[in-house]
């Protein structure tokens, strides 16, 4: 950044935020990071890594370490709970360049992530809960206790969709409630009936959705691990726990007997997660001093599995705005331009995806599922879909100075295990 080095103030420890701040360290400015626990920790189950955020790890050095960790994905697939009919199958294009995806327990990323932040010596400041900026020449915060922090030079939000510090900048698009939401767990692993190397899925229409996601390990030396979900509408959530957790376990083996080998670990409902999920996106994640990343910035349903990688993609681009541009706020309006169309194009894609298979809808999981299996093997439908799920469709990588990671010359230095 023409020299310039920056005390920068980080919001968050979560996966946007320690990239970020493994990123900004990197590039020799002084940086601090504010977490709201009294002890910085992994929230939720499983989750993918597309190409994109791969990529982004890859730049920072730490590709090689989550995949020792996680699972090699090279399959999306899910079929009707009662007709049996495919109502999706997504495989990662080998013909453009052999990508493909790695499952992971959100531990381990943050895991990873963590243990590099610490390497770099980057001072993590823990159980602050901060509310506002007080934006100016040097931004300042207030934590929850009415104290100041500061001042900065820069204020990254990087504290997720439920942001209380964007609104203090009049940034205030809150995100819209989406109707269904999801149960999640981490269990052991169990093959039989599962493959090691895919996502696989059932329905009963849009209400029901049922997966099982190989994600490796949460920690190095740890078991093998599953991320089971069932989505529901939050709302039902109670309902559910009160008719018992024996009757959900019927319902969910009436629609799918091989779940049994997951249903049988889940002895409370304390085991399971629910995630609710809402939809927004900041028309300009930025304003005076003030940058906004990963959730807080944007934030949708789960389907396209985009989440996490977005997040990564936007620490990347604001470390690469600050070393190209002198100017802070030069700087932060460059970051905005360079996910913006990446980041509208495929939050209106997840959005025009979900009602197909979490709603309430009758006609489009109809739609779905007749013409699906049959039009996802016609060309270029395959290549399509899987740069959808791979995050490609638009690039992302040349707005942020990226160079897309070479998956052939990858899989060959690096045993990736399933």
């Amino acid at each position: 950044m023409n020299g310039r080095k920056l005390h920068i103030a980080i919001a968050g420890a979560g996966p946007a935020g320690l990239a970020a701040a493994f990123y900004l360290k990197r590039d020799g400015h002084k940086v601090t990071v504010f977490e709201r626990f009294a002890e910085p920790k992994a929230l939720g189950s499983g989750l993918i890594l597309q190409p994109t955020g791969l990529t982004v790890l890859g730049d920072l050095g730490l590709l090689r370490e989550i995949l020792e960790l996680g699972s090699r994905i090279d399959r999306l697939h899910g079929t009707d709970a009662e007709s049996g009919r495919t109502v999706l199958d997504v495989r990662y294009d080998a013909r453009s360049g052999g990508r493909f995806g790695v499952a992971v327990h959100r531990a381990a990323l943050f895991g990873v992530l963590y243990r590099a932040a610490r390497r770099e010596k980057i001072e993590i400041v823990t159980d602050v809960e901060l509310e506002r900026i007080d934006t100016g020449e040097n931004p300042r915060l207030l934590d929850a206790s009415g104290r100041m922090v500061g001042p900065f030079d820069l204020v990254v939000d990087a504290t997720g969709a439920r942001s209380k510090l964007r609104g203090s900048v009049g940034l205030t698009d809150q995100p819209r409630p989406l109707e269904y939401g999801a149960f999640w767990a981490s269990l052991a692993w169990r093959g039989e009936g599962f493959h090691p190397n895919a996502l696989i899925q059932r329905y009963r229409r849009a209400s029901v959705m049922i997966g099982v996601l190989p994600i490796g390990r949460a920690e190095p030396g740890g078991p093998d691990m599953a991320a089971f979900f069932w989505s529901l509408k939050p709302n039902e959530a109670e309902r559910v726990r009160t008719e018992g957790l024996g009757a959900w376990k019927t319902r969910v083996a009436s629609l799918w007997p091989e779940c049994s080998a997951y249903l049988d670990q889940i002895d409370d409902f304390n085991q399971l997660t629910l995630a609710r999920y809402g939809h927004h996106t900041l028309a300009k994640p930025a304003a005076r001093g003030f940058a906004v990343i990963g959730d807080a910035a944007h934030s949708t349903s789960p389907q396209l599995g985009q989440g996490a990688n977005m997040a990564l993609l936007d620490a990347a681009a604001l470390a690469h705005a600050l070393r190209k541009h002198g100017e802070v706020d030069v700087a932060l309006s460059a970051y905005a331009r360079s996910r913006r169309a990446h980041i509208r194009l495929f939050q209106a894609l997840s959005l025009a995806f979900t009602p197909f298979y979490q709603s309430d809808a009758v006609l489009l999981p109809f739609l779905r599922d007749r013409l699906v299996a049959t039009v996802a093997k016609v060309p270029p439908a395959p290549q399509l879909l899987a740069s959808i799920v791979a995050g490609t469709l638009a690039d992302p990588f040349a707005a942020i100075g990226l160079a897309e990671a070479d998956w052939l010359g990858l899989t060959k230095e690096v045993e990736i295990p399933a």
